[in-house]
């Protein structure tokens, strides 16, 4: 027999092999695959362009309403450290008993000058003072430095066992590891 005559078909009928069936399976699986990428594309888009912007402005209001609160928080707290600071002064109170004037014989020489004496309103200082001590509540004039540390960390293995327990476990096991050995050799 030659290699010619050898049939390599396993059809031995005669019958023509049969013909392949169409992709309609597949064709209908990738449309599906396609389409269900297009919908989350166009989800991701919408999330971006409507969900995202108002998120971000919701954020921005709560920003802008503590900040609100705080600024508020602060000018209570400023005008409660200028009442709790604030000592009233006495009032004066003008009496009504005249005093005897006597007259003497002293002659008064009376030099004119261009001085003027300023006369300032006691509210006006009082509102200073107010003000210079709500300052000093604020700020302190004498800040604390904070401490650094010069000292090493104390912190890893070391440290914490010690250096000298690290050294008697090195040599331990270097006695454990030439005891092996000479075991093996002596059995072996």
């Amino acid at each position: 027999m030659t290699f010619e005559e050898i049939n390599l078909d396993t059809n031995m009928d005669g019958a023509p092999p049969p013909e392949e069936r169409s992709n309609r399976a597949f064709i209908v699986i990738a449309i599906g695959l396609i389409a269900l990428a297009l919908i989350v594309v166009a989800c991701l888009a919408a999330y971006a362009l409507y969900f995202v912007p108002r998120q971000r402005q919701n954020q921005a209001n709560q920003v802008a309403t503590v900040n609100a609160q705080n600024t508020e928080i602060a000018k209570s707290i400023l005008a409660t450290t200028i009442a709790e600071a604030f000592t009233p002064t006495p009032a004066v109170t003008a009496t009504n008993t005249p005093e005897p004037v006597q007259p003497t014989d002293t002659p008064v020489v009376i030099i004119p000058t261009n001085t003027l004496v300023p006369t300032g309103d006691p509210r006006t200082a009082t509102v200073a003072a107010l003000y210079t001590q709500a300052a000093q509540a604020t700020m302190p004039s004498v800040r604390t430095p904070t401490p650094t540390s010069t000292a090493l960390p104390a912190t890893g293995f070391a440290d914490e066992v010690g250096a000298p327990t690290l050294l008697g476990l090195a040599v331990l096991l270097l006695v454990v590891i030439f005891m092996a050995r000479r075991l093996r050799s002596s059995t072996g």
